[in-house]
């Protein structure tokens, strides 16, 4: 069974396919895109150890041939000098601008290339293969492309809608429990920022998701992607309602940046604390009750999730180096930190009317817990 969800941006529209074996059958949905019958395929290490031949047997079984690079796996890749080797090699494969590239992996892979697809002869299409749970709800989809700055994450990109997104869940059976619910990170975010009916799905069904159920596994990813399409169809360059999507990681990222960007904190774990840091702080803004972030922190817990930051290996900095490294965020606005908060459970905003002393002290609190 192969879901559809369609994102509605004019004349760059393009569907999001989702089911199982979507890659051994690549050809079928990429062909038509094709010009001439060849793609270049980026992808990491790991992920093309796993799938990269299926690819290519999925594709050959169209006619098409592809090259293909394979870059080291890791948050370290999305940085100038791989991208400067992604470029080079696409122009050393002598990709023409009706051509398709590939990127075949998680959101390291897919914001990497994308950004080389938007950049190179001034914008190639191409096709998103998430291989990651997290990929396969977010970051594939909507078009943000990017590499790290030493200044922060996703800092250097822009936008550059893919033409198409196969989401092979088959593949989800393959990533470690440790990434699949770091991704889940970014499924619960849907229900939290814009559809309090998911966060109750999610509750009943997550746990056999996470357990391997293929059918809540489509559920969930066809659900967010519908959100996160529905959202930029909206609001394509973040003026706006596309913000609701950075619930949690406006924190995350501040973790992520003291965290080094390394293995100690994954980003959809960051996300996850980041969403209970946030509900946390619309409860002592009276915002919400404080029974939202309760609820969260125990469905994250029955997960078998990253919550507090004490769940964080290693030294954190204190609370005001961590709040400075918010005012890094991509999301600051004449020198204010925006803020995702939140009414309730499916209930999001946007607001930069948060009291620097309430974070700080939300934080300092958070810390103490360690």
């Amino acid at each position: 069974m192969t879901e559809t969800v369609r994102v509605e941006l004019a004349e760059r529209s393009y569907d999001i396919l989702i089911g199982e074996g979507l890659i051994e059958t690549a050809g079928q949905h990429i062909g038509p895109l094709l010009a001439r019958p060849r793609v270049a395929v980026v992808t990491d290490d790991n992920v093309g150890a796993a799938h990269l031949e299926a690819l290519r047997s999925g594709l050959e079984a169209q006619g098409i041939t592809m090259s293909a690079l394979s870059l080291p796996a890791g948050e370290a890749t999305k940085s100038w000098p791989h991208f400067e080797r992604v470029v080079e090699w696409l122009l050393t494969e002598k990709i023409e601008r009706r051509d398709v590239v590939v990127a075949l992996g998680g959101g390291v892979i897919g914001d990497l290339v994308g950004f080389a697809a938007a950049v190179l002869r001034r914008g190639v299409r191409f096709v998103q293969v998430p291989t990651s749970l997290l990929a396969q709800v977010d970051s594939s989809v909507g078009g943000k492309t990017g590499i790290n700055a030493p200044h922060g994450k996703n800092l250097i990109g822009a936008f550059h809608q893919p033409s198409l997104v196969l989401a092979d869940t088959g593949v989800l059976s393959t990533l470690p429990r440790r990434d699949f619910l770091a991704g889940y990170g970014e499924v619960v975010k849907y229900g939290l920022l814009g559809d309090a009916a998911f966060f109750d799905w999610l509750e009943a069904n997550a746990p056999a998701m996470a357990d391997g159920d293929m059918a809540a596994r489509i559920q969930a990813v066809k659900r967010s992607c519908q959100m996160k399409a529905d959202i930029v169809a909206r609001d394509e360059t973040e003026q706006g309602d596309r913000a609701l999507l950075n619930l949690g990681h406006t924190f995350c990222h501040a973790l992520e940046a003291a965290t080094g960007y390394s293995d100690r904190l994954l980003h959809g774990e960051g996300v996850a604390i980041g969403s209970a840091l946030a509900f946390e702080t619309s409860a002592r803004l009276g915002l919400c009750a404080q029974e939202d972030p309760s609820r969260l922190r125990a469905h994250l817990k029955e997960m078998g999730m990253k919550v507090d930051l004490a769940d964080i290996p290693g030294d954190l900095p204190d609370a005001d180096a961590l709040y400075a490294l918010m005012g890094q965020d991509k999301k600051v606005v004449d020198g204010q930190i925006r803020f995702i908060m939140a009414r309730g459970i499916g209930e999001a905003f946007v607001t930069s009317d948060v009291p620097r002393d309430v974070v700080i002290d939300l934080l300092s609190d958070a810390l103490r817990g360690r």
